[in-house]
Formats: structure tokens, sequence, C-alpha cells
């Protein structure tokens, strides 16, 4: 038997298998392998990449030189570029536009083979300070429109390097995916003048069926329409719709909570690929007490076929439900 489930901010459906769900054992797949070809982001080879745009940490030397904590550094393939021109032009019935944009790379920590549930509090909290830096150092040109911060880890979610790193993209545009949560979420508080994400929050303070942690400030849960299995979100328990408006006191509440989860996941999973996205408000939203911004992980443990493809519906072989208990009841200490 199968539950047809609706994101109640987007309204997008998922098929949720409730009758035979599959458990983390039943997933087929080879954690994340390591290999030894040389790295453009370990200490070292900081001229394999291009200049740094800012470092943290380092007490000597001078640019783009070995010592430092954290490097943001240029995409060296960027999708887009800040050079680009924002011009927009129509192709008949089409349009388009230059191709201007930032893409930017996090080299999250100097080694190599830790990642997130590998680093000590102060370090996760570096890497999540970097993120707002750059969002708020970014929104200053008015031509952004959305600033995108997410995470490829494991080939199977996209990444081409093995070093711990994450990647921020600015765009002229609201992607679309976004623009459907902002749209849902603003015709929620339309009729009933409360936030979509907060009455969900709510509902889950009461009930206590998909949290898998808390932290002071922040919960992680599984969403009761998740896409897929094991997806995993993390929010803010107050209201609060801009990434780049978190205040220096809640960065260690988030840094534990993002290594905790994360911790889990590799526990419970095996340590899968994965990718994670942080979704706040667009840069020109007039309605920030519509939209409340959070961080979606996804384990890559199954594909998207025809069926997703043809009808915006998705498959997910494990009810939220099940995943929250299992990666709740794993034993991981940040």
């Amino acid at each position: 038997m199968a539950q047809l489930r609706k994101d109640p901010v987007t309204s997008r459906w998922v098929i949720v298998n409730v009758e035979n769900p599959k458990n983390p054992r039943d997933f087929n797949f080879k954690p994340v392998a390591k290999s030894s070809k040389t790295c453009p982001f370990c200490p070292g080879n900081e001229a394999m990449t291009p200049p740094e745009i800012v470092a943290y940490g380092r007490k000597s030397g001078g640019k783009n030189m070995p010592g430092w904590q954290l490097r943001i550094v240029p995409n060296k393939f960027p999708a887009l570029r800040i050079e680009e021109s924002t011009d927009k032009f129509a192709f008949g019935v089409y349009d388009k536009i230059g191709g201007f944009g930032a893409h930017e790379v996090i080299v999250e920590n100097p080694d190599h083979a830790k990642e997130i549930p590998d680093l000590e509090i102060e370090q996760v909290e570096l890497i999540l300070r970097s993120y707002r830096d750059r969002c708020a150092d970014l929104r200053k040109d008015t031509r952004f429109r959305y600033i995108l911060i997410f995470k490829n880890y494991g080939a199977a979610a996209g990444a081409s390097l093995e070093h711990p790193h994450s990647q921020l993209i600015a765009l002229p545009i609201v992607p679309s995916r976004v623009l459907g949560e902002v749209k849902g979420a603003a015709k929620h508080f339309e009729y009933t003048d409360r936030c979509i994400f907060c009455d969900m929050l709510n509902q889950e303070r009461a009930q206590k069926a998909l949290t898998i942690h808390e932290e002071t400030h922040f919960i992680g849960l599984s969403p009761f329409a998740g896409r897929f299995p094991f997806e995993t979100w993390v929010l803010p328990k107050a209201h609060e719709a801009s990434f780049d408006s978190l205040t220096d006191d809640r960065l260690t509440d988030l840094a534990r909570m993002l290594k905790t989860i994360l911790g889990k996941i590799r526990l419970v999973l095996n340590d899968p690929a994965y990718n994670f996205m942080i979704h706040t408000v667009p840069l020109d939203n007039k309605q920030p007490e519509c939209f409340h911004w959070h961080i979606e992980i996804i384990p890559q443990l199954t594909q998207i076929a025809g069926f997703e493809l043809g009808t915006g519906f998705y498959l997910n072989p494990t009810p939220p439900e099940v995943a929250s208990k299992a990666l709740k009841n794993a034993q991981f200490l940040a």
C-alpha cells in the first residue's frame, strides 16, 4: 500500500511506500571512495586554484599561501561569470540573458580527509560564518536576485573533487524551485496570516513524529512529504527569512546541529553521497514574514527515472517517520 502525500509549501505530490518501507540496510550502494590524485585544495597547492577571494585563520604569510583554516576561491570552471552582461534579449518566443553571476568554492578546511562530522565545532562554525559573510557581501550587488549555497559530497552527488568543499552561486534570477516555495508560502500567509514553515514546526512540537534532533535554536526533521529516502531538513525554530541574518550567538548551535545530522546520516547509511542546499529568501523579496530559511539534505540513495521526470511526482520508498526514527536513534555525539 502506498500513500499520496502533498507538500504543504509547494503543493507537490509524493508517493510514499508505507507497506514495505525500505530500511537503511536495504539500499545497495558503496560508501564514498577516496583517491590519491593531487588535490588543488590541499595546503601547498594554492597556485592550482584561481586567486583567493578571502581566507580565514591565516596567521602568517601572504595571500594564496598555506596556513589558512578556510579558503574561498572563484570556481575554476564557473557556471556563470561576474564579467558577463545582464542584458535581456528576445529570440522569437524565447528569452535569454547574458551569463552573469558569481560562482565560488568554499574550501572548508585544510585536511583532505576531514568532512563536517569529523571537525571540531569551531571549524563547522567557521564554515557557516563564511557562508553568511559571502551572502552579506554579494547582496551589495543589486544585480543579484538569489544566492544559493550548496554542497555535493561524493561522485554520485556530483562532486568532482574529494577535498571537503561547498559552493556558492549568485544568480540574476530566482530559481524556479525556490520560487515555488516562495509562492506557496505567500499563498498560505495570505489565507492564514501565518508562516507555513512555522505552522509545520508548531505541529511537530506537539506530535514529535518526524523530529531527528534538536538544539536550542534549531530542529532537524524528516519532511512529511519528503521526495527522497532519508531527506532531512534543518530549520531555525524562530521565524527567520534570510540565512545571512543569522547572528553570532546562534552559529555554534547551528554548527552542532549540522555536524550531528550529517554524522547520523553517515552512521545509519554507511557514508552515502549527499547534497545539501540552503534555501533562503530571494534578495529582493518584500514579504519576509512569509518565508523561513532552511537547509535541505538529500542522501543519494535512489535515482530519478521516467515517472518522476514525466509527472513531477516523486517515489519515496522510505516513509519519513521511518527515516526520522532510524536517524534519531543513531548515537552520534557532536
